[in-house]
Order: C-alpha cells, then structure tokens, then sequence
C-alpha cells in the first residue's frame, strides 16, 4: 500500500505502526550520537580495535601557531589504500597539557581550557570534503598552518579526513600495482569510517565526540548530505565490515557514525532524479545543442522533464504550513506550474528582495565557477590536483562555459575583460550597474520579466521559467549527469572496477524503453542505447550491492523522505546548512530546496538554514561575510542551541 509521510507519521502516532510494513520500513525515532543508549554486547571482543587507538605520546606542535597535530591515523583495520584511508587531526595548544619526548610531545586533555566560546570538553569536531566532483581526497602527508587559524581561533577540533573517490584507482604512493575500489558507496564509507575512528578515540581528544560537523561544496557537499541523512544507516556495515571499520568501543558499546550537521554549498546529489530535475528545471527550455529540434536527446529531455513532475506529486514534499507541494500537467504533458513551482519561486524572489537591500550600488556583477574548494589541512593539495586533472578528462565532462551571467548590456556604465582564474574560481566578465534601477532594466532588456519596487525595495519574478531562461539556463547537455555516452563525472561515480564509467539512471532507462520507437526514429539515434542502460543497471559491485541500492547510498532523501525504503532508518543530524548560488547552472535549481523541503518536515531536525544566494553561481555562496567565518559561526550557534 502506498501513503505519505504525513498519513505514516499519523498512523505512527496512533499506535498503528505495526499495520505499515508494506508502505514503509518501521520508523525509528531519529537520534544523535549522544542519544545512545546502547547496552554493551557481551560477546563482542573488547580489544578488537586497540591498535586504532590514538597514541596519546605522538603528537607533533607548532609553537608559532599553538597547535597540536597527528598526520597518517589509519582509521580502519583493512584499508585498501593507506593513502586515502587515513586522517590528520588538528588541536588548539590551549587544550592539552603536554610533556616533550624527542620531536613528539605526551598530551593530556586540560580540563581547565577554554578557547573561544568552547572548552575541551565541549570542542566541536570539524571536517572538511575537499573535493567539488568527489575526487578522492588523500590524507596529509605533511603539515601546515596555512587556513587552520579561524577553526583554532574559535575553539575547534579540525579533522581532515582521506577518502576514496568517485573512481577505483591505484595507490602509487605506496607502490601498490592493486586496483582498489571507489566510486559510490566508497566516499560515505570511509567518512563514516573516520567518524566511528573518533568516537572511539573520544577519551583521548579535547572534544565533545557527539559534534561533529561535516562540510562541503558540490559533490562534496552532496556527500555531506548523505552523511548528514545516513547516521547509522544498516545499508553501510556490509561496506564498513569489509574495510575492518570500528564497531564498538573498549567497553564493547556500539560506536556512532551519526553526526551532529552537515553543511553544504551548490550540492550536488539526488542522483536517481538529478537528470530528470535538471531538465525541469532547465533543460526543457533549451532548443539548441543536444536539445535541439529533431534531436532524440531532445526528446529524451521532454520526457525526463515530465517524469519528474511526476515524482514530485508523488513526494508528499511539504511547504511551511503542511500543505503539499504538487506540479499542474498541461495539455502538453509539461508540469511547468503549481505549489511546487511557486514555492521555489518564493525562494528566487526572497533571494533578489534580500540582494537589492543589501546591495551598495554602483554594483559590479562577476560570474563565477568554482571547481574545487580549498578547505585547510592538507599543503599538498595543489599538486595533487594538478595530478587529478591531468588524468583523462572526457571533453563532454569538462565544466560547461554557461555561467548563467547577467546580460552585459542595458545603462551599465562600464565593462572589464577579468578572463582569468583565481584560486579555482572562473571569473569570466565583469559588468558595473550605476544603480539598482540600472541593474533591473538591464535584465529586462530583451522582455520584462522581473518587477524592482523602488519604494519597497523588493523583487518579484513573473515565472521559474523566466527566471531559469535567463539567469540559470541549460548549460550542461541533456541528461547531463548520466551522459548517454557514460563520460560524466557521475557516470564513473557509478563504475564498477575495471568498467570504470556505467549508466545508473533507472528513470531515463524506463524511458528509452518506452519510447525505443520514437526515439529510435531520430536521424543521430545510436542503436547501442536500446540496451545499454538496462544492462548497466543489472549489474552489481564487489559486494553484490545492484546499482539501484548504490544509487540510493547517495541520496540523503532516501532517509529523510517517505517515498523511499530508507525512510526513518537512520539517525539524522540535527543540524543543518545549506547555501546555494541562484545563478548554479551546473545544477538543478531543485536539488537543495529538495533536501530542505524534507529536513523541516523530519522529526527530530532541530535547525535548517537555507540561503540562496542572488549573483552568485556554482562557488561558496554566501550573501555576506567569508564562508569560513559563517560555517564557524553556524557551527557556535547549533552547539550553543
């Protein structure tokens, strides 16, 4: 039987919860880490993970700085790869108590510490997803001060954990001519790994071990998401097991791998409906390139677009007042309006009040890209990516050149060529508006579609389609992130081994075999499509997991929404923060509204903050301030809350 979240809550209130096996799995209450009640296991061996224990008498100091650090934790019992499997942590002076031995130091926990608003018994844990396409993330090798000092200011402890990537691979550091795994569940994996390493070190850190927050940007912070939905999910231990990953501390009570927030810029997740909300979103109005007439990719488009208003009316996704957000079907078969629709659009229009008010003008609009972000820890960063992009790179894989900018014309008094790239961001042009008026009839040249009340000092679009046309178009090609080619960054993402890059799109694969005539009538048809996606989705990964379960491992609504399996088995984080840039156009407009849409209606979630951010696109969106002082700030406040 089918029913929505709100008739499984109701029912679960009634006592009735017995009665829902076939609508969804029984609900557990949602609980942080601190929350475990557990009863020790009796049979479990108690010594099992002594040698991950953290070796109190090892850890290195910067006296420049007043930070103690340990490099090269290995936070699991059988890594495949050292490299990636291990973790650096990072620690205020103020907090230890220490002894000097030769070039190390013995530190003890300093009760009596305080620094910023926290004490060694209440430090958050940060740590940081250092990677925009969740390419894999080594651990440090070598130690610099260089970003730390906002996180060591403010009290916390900076975690930067290694991780494997969206692809298998070889560790050539350690000279290892073995292919290890990667690509999805494997990033979550070792994260949660690295987690359940820190808990069970908890005695020996200056920290509260139920704080931990994670953080990042794109696919990074779509992984964020996952890791913030999935605490404790069952669906990881076969994953966890096979890597030796900590299961119960000294005392034999079960560790954590829940977290207490997850913070995130221009997520990127969701891939069971990504390709079919990038062309609602965006792709269905583009007629050019692989959406152009005639074109089955065209076709392709269309009907990803209406396969997902579909799923939205399936959703039971709800506004603030519980009122459920739906899609209309026209006559065409388009759900281009609704609640749903309007509900992003209260977004877009809330974003461009709060730009316009806060805005001095003259005002001077810079598109932007940002790759990767470049979050502290790790100095060797740079040249390992120098080594990551110099691997292949599919062309159809490379950033799009739409940037979703402002138009260039209207009363804007100047314009400055700024080609050039500054520490990963991609500024391409730069255009001064004299005054909010000046900006506003600048994007209303070709058609008005956008209201500024001078008086009032706020903005209202005529339509998410207006909006997206001009400000977020389709700058990515259809299908963007199952790429019938498989060359996308998510194509390898969903590999297998050997087969480094498969389809994984249950949705376009229904598709293609509904309409394998229609499509297959299209002059630049290509007859190997008929069966790819099926076959691709048939198969499974080392551990027998099928990619339908793989898929899911990376959507954090799978846990959070009613309309799947994974609905109430895990515990959530508490806290939550999610930025996006408006003008994102690598992206679905949808994909974080989607996550937030969920979060406030989810028991248990204390706090959801969600910024869209007006001007800005695919970067660390924020509408003032440094993103690194307001994650810290946020991450104050959830544990001052």
């Amino acid at each position: 039987m089918g029913c929505t979240r709100r008739e499984f809550l109701a029912l679960a209130s009634a006592g009735t919860v017995a009665g829902l096996a076939g609508c969804v799995p029984s609900r557990q209450t949602p609980q942080t880490p601190s929350d475990d009640t557990s009863s020790p296991d009796p049979s479990v061996d108690l010594s099992e993970f002594e040698s991950l224990a953290l070796d109190a008498s090892a850890w290195r100091y910067d006296e420049d700085n007043d930070v103690y650090y340990q490099l090269g934790l290995t936070y699991c019992l059988s890594p495949a790869t050292d490299t990636y499997e291990s973790l650096a942590v990072f620690v205020p002076g103020a907090y230890f108590s220490a002894e000097k031995n030769g070039d190390t130091y013995t530190c003890t926990v300093n009760d009596k510490a305080v620094v910023g608003a926290f004490t060694a018994a209440t430090a958050p844990v940060l740590m940081p997803i250092n990677t925009g396409s969740l390419a894999a993330q080594s651990s440090p090798t070598s130690y610099a001060f260089d970003g730390l000092g906002p996180y060591m200011d403010a009290g916390c402890v900076y975690v930067y954990a290694g991780f494997r990537g969206r692809s298998a691979g070889y560790d050539t550091a350690s000279g290892s001519d073995e292919l290890f795994p990667g690509g999805s569940p494997w990033p979550v994996v070792d994260l949660k790994a690295a987690v359940r390493y820190l808990r069970y070190n908890a005695s020996r850190l200056p920290c509260d071990a139920s704080r931990v927050f994670v953080f990042g940007f794109g696919g990074g912070g779509g992984a964020s998401a996952v890791l913030g939905a999935s605490g404790d999910s069952e669906l990881f231990e076969p994953y966890l097991t096979s890597i030796g990953a900590i299961t119960h501390d000294a005392e034999g009570a079960t560790v954590s791998d829940a977290i207490a927030g997850s913070a995130s810029w221009c997520p990127v997740t969701s891939f069971d409906t990504a390709d079919a909300a990038y062309e609602w979103c965006q792709g269905q109005y583009a007629t050019d390139g692989t959406r152009a007439e005639g074109s089955w990719t065209r076709l392709l488009s269309q009907d990803l677009a209406a396969a997902y208003g579909a799923w939205v009316n399936e959703m039971d996704l709800r506004d603030a007042d519980d009122a459920q957000l739906t899609l209309d079907e026209t006559e065409t078969g388009v759900y281009a309006q609704g609640s749903y629709a309007d509900a992003l659009l209260d977004c877009v229009n809330e974003a461009a009040t709060t730009f316009v008010q806060g805005t001095a003008f003259p005002y001077a609009y810079t598109p932007q890209r940002l790759e990767d972000p470049t979050f502290p820890g790790d100095p060797n960063l740079a040249a390992t990516r120098e080594a990551d992009v110099a691997s292949s790179t599919p062309a159809s894989e490379a950033p799009a050149d739409g940037t979703g900018e402002a138009p260039a014309t209207g009363d804007a008094t100047a314009q400055e060529d700024a080609s050039k790239t500054l520490a990963g961001v991609a500024q391409v042009q730069s255009t001064i508006y004299d005054s909010a008026q000046s900006y506003f009839a600048a994007l209303n040249a070709d058609s008005w579609w956008i209201n500024y009340n001078h008086r009032s000092m706020s903005v209202t679009v005529s339509s998410l389609r207006d909006f997206v046309t001009r400000m977020r178009p389709a700058a990515q090609p259809a299908s963007p992130f199952d790429l019938p080619d498989r060359s996308s960054r998510v194509n390898q993402l969903f590999g297998i081994g050997e087969e480094s890059t498969l389809h994984f799109d249950a949705i376009a694969a229904g598709l293609i075999d509904a309409n394998l005539d229609t499509y297959a009538a299209c002059a630049d048809w290509p007859a190997e499509e008929e069966v790819a996606w099926q076959e691709d989705l048939e198969k499974v990964d080392a551990l027998e997991t099928d990619m339908a379960t793989r898929v899911s491992l990376m959507n954090p609504l799978f846990w959070l929404s009613g309309h799947y399996d994974g609905y109430g088995q895990a515990s959530v984080a508490p806290h939550w923060r999610i930025n996006e840039g408006l003008f994102d156009t690598d992206a679905p407009l949808c994909t974080a509204a989607n996550i937030v849409f969920a979060l406030r209606k989810y028991d248990g979630v204390a706090s959801v903050s969600h910024t869209p951010v007006w001007g800005q696109g695919h970067v660390l969106a924020e509408r003032s301030g440094s993103a690194t002082s307001n994650l810290i700030s946020w991450v104050t406040s959830c544990c001052s809350a």
